[in-house]
């Protein structure tokens, strides 16, 4: 137990998590050279591609007569229930910071993450043999965030090896203690799991007490279901099975499950036969807050969409889905996400992995609306329990709603609430103005402004639809791509919100609805109503393009006709007969629109998502 060490790498995206990976296990001789490649942990296509973490891995080294197991944690916001439970299965985290770009956001929130669950930090400067390093600069930032001293600073390079060997003879170094009572009733953390075609569900758990053989029955204390293990053993990085895992150690099992929605992330692990009494803390059930329908382009293909996505949901418990059916675009599916980067990855996938042609309609987050009615006359929080229904202090029935068309009649809604966040943006000192007023722009307001160095953060809380569409990319903008941006969701706030419908020749389109706060429902239907014109072709009568509040018409634009000649076949001057070819033309075309359909493309249905 003495020779068991258990550690993460946390930085933030493109620090150079995943190289310094690498390099470990080549020092410790895990990999042989011949099967070495860059980001060998990230295994999949888009990782490698996009340069970021998406599944975090685990993988056991030796270094030294210790046991040394590493797991690469994912960097980016939209992960960071995983990171916190890849911290609670290990003892310490080798916080590494880019020696060209300093501190930056998610460095900030995973080293607070770090820091709840109590863990040994090792501060690491990475890239130090490039050229724009400022490795000074940047040791005096760790140093004022950590309190350590210079000296506890390691420099490295992942790209070169540079005093990897440090990295690992430091860990070694650390005086842990790790519990080793065997005779204990068995609790392991589940802390990933996904989907294999061929053998069911793999669980990658940290055992904290007891021990799991290979063929024993175990039990998820969370989701109550019971299974089989039917291969325990580590990862290097390839499967090596064992006999069994023990307390302390780190490794997969092999199960019988159908589906990670059995065996969630965060969930405790203990034997069937003499199951634990407590859970292991801080599990919670995952709820996606980013809403999008997708849509085939041809309606042949939404069987392949449903079976693509059910393959996907079975390594992924996050995500969530429901069928939907709209005039417009036909049969599609309504997923749930946990951000806007976890919706990009899982799109992706399934227009390369499944080969789909997708449309995918404005991202939106889940509103809850209070009713004018109660559930229940009599004891309503009592009743609401009963009937499964939500309700408030008062007893008011409480609806959650995903997009802006599941909106009830505004006269039965007592009021709407929005999810709100709380964010964090680090950024030069000069560039303070820019963002501040950005921030206001989108409904926030700053709660603190500190300073790191050079750096300052801003806190500030907004509305969670603000920021879903452009924020990012206006902030990258603002400040020359040199801030860095953090968020999680800090609860509902009751809002004047509106629905702000879109009308194409006079008929509302509700896929192209959306929910905008009062103050800036005008704006936004001027401006969706402009790139609708650019967008839907011309026909061959007047098209009128609207937004409305309820019956209230609030922006409009007009594609003209086509106008054909069609006097041009008269030869003579006679007045009357053009006159007489004229009104026929009239009356066709108001024939056409009134029955005339007009094909909406599907560029339409993402201009919100490309504000300018």
């Amino acid at each position: 137990m003495e020779k068991i060490r258990n550690f993460c790498i946390i930085a933030h995206i493109d620090h150079g998590k995943s190289t310094i990976a690498d390099r470990m296990m080549e020092i410790t001789g895990t990999v042989e050279k011949r099967e070495m490649k860059e980001q060998l942990l990230d295994s999949m296509e888009l990782e490698r591609e996009k340069g970021i973490t998406i599944k975090l891995t685990p993988v056991t080294m030796n270094w030294k007569g210790y046991t040394l197991n590493l797991i690469d944690t994912p960097g980016h916001v939209d992960f960071s229930y995983e990171v916190s439970r890849s911290l609670q299965a290990v003892e310490t985290a080798v916080l590494v910071v880019d020696a060209t770009q300093g501190i930056q956001a998610q460095t900030l929130a995973n080293v607070y993450l770090a820091l709840e669950q109590d863990l040994a930090i090792i501060p690491v400067i990475n890239k130090v043999d490039l050229p724009a390093a400022d490795v000074e600069g940047v040791a005096a930032q760790i140093m004022n965030l950590l309190g350590c001293s210079r000296e506890e600073i390691i420099e490295v390079s992942g790209k070169t090896g540079l005093n990897i060997d440090k990295i690992l003879d430091r860990l070694i170094d650390l005086d842990i203690k790790i519990n080793n009572d065997v005779n204990t009733k068995t609790r392991a953390l589940i802390f990933d799991s996904y989907f294999d075609d061929y053998r069911g569900v793999v669980l990658y758990v940290r055992i904290f007490e007891g021990e799991i053989t290979k063929g024993s029955e175990i039990l998820m204390m969370a989701t109550e279901t019971k299974g089989l293990a039917l291969e325990v053993g580590v990862l290097t990085p390839k499967m090596s099975p064992r006999e069994s895992l023990k307390a302390g150690e780190i490794g997969y099992i092999v199960t019988n499950l159908k589906t990670t929605r059995e065996a969630k992330v965060g969930d405790t692990v203990t034997l069937a036969r003499s199951p634990a009494t407590e859970a292991l803390p801080g599990y919670k059930n995952v709820l996606p807050f980013v809403y999008a329908g997708f849509f085939p382009v041809s309606n042949d293909q939404y069987k392949e969409l449903k079976e693509a996505i059910e393959k996907l949901s079975l390594s992924d418990s996050a995500l969530r889905f429901e069928p939907e059916n709209s005039p417009v675009l036909g049969f599609g599916l309504r997923i749930g996400f946990l951000g806007l980067l976890h919706m990009d990855i899982i799109r992706e996938r399934l227009e390369r992995e499944f080969g789909l042609d997708l449309i995918v309609t404005n991202p939106s987050t889940n509103y809850e609306v209070v009713m004018n009615k109660k559930v229940s006359e009599g004891s309503a929080p009592e009743i609401a329990v009963k009937t499964g229904a939500k309700s408030d202090e008062e007893g008011h029935e409480i609806r959650e709603i995903r997009s802006a068309a599941d909106l009830p009649d505004m006269s039965e809604i007592l009021e709407i609430r929005e999810p709100w966040v709380k964010g964090e943006i680090i950024l030069p000192k000069s560039m303070i103005g820019g963002v501040l007023n950005l921030i206001n722009a989108k409904r926030g307001h700053q709660t603190n402004l500190s300073y790191i160095e050079e750096r300052a953060v801003i806190d500030f809380e907004a509305p969670m639809a603000n920021l879903l569409t452009d924020f990012y990319d206006q902030l990258k903008s603002a400040t020359s791509g040199y801030a860095s941006f953090n968020y999680e969701l800090n609860g509902y706030r009751a809002e004047d919100l509106v629905r702000v419908d879109f009308l194409v020749g006079g008929h509302k389109i509700d896929a192209l609805s959306v929910m905008a706060h009062r103050s800036e429902a005008d704006g936004i239907g001027r401006e969706v109503v402009k790139k609708l014109k650019e967008v839907i072709p011309r026909q061959n009568y007047e098209v009128a393009l609207q937004a409305a509040i309820g019956a209230r018409i609030i922006a409009r634009e007009t594609i003209g006709a086509y106008r054909k000649d069609v006097t041009v076949k008269i030869h003579t001057g006679d007045r009357d007969r053009k006159a007489k070819l004229l009104e026929k033309q009239k009356r066709g075309k108001a024939r056409m629109k009134r029955f005339g359909k007009i094909d909406i493309p599907s560029e339409a249905f993402t201009v919100m998502l490309k504000r300018d």
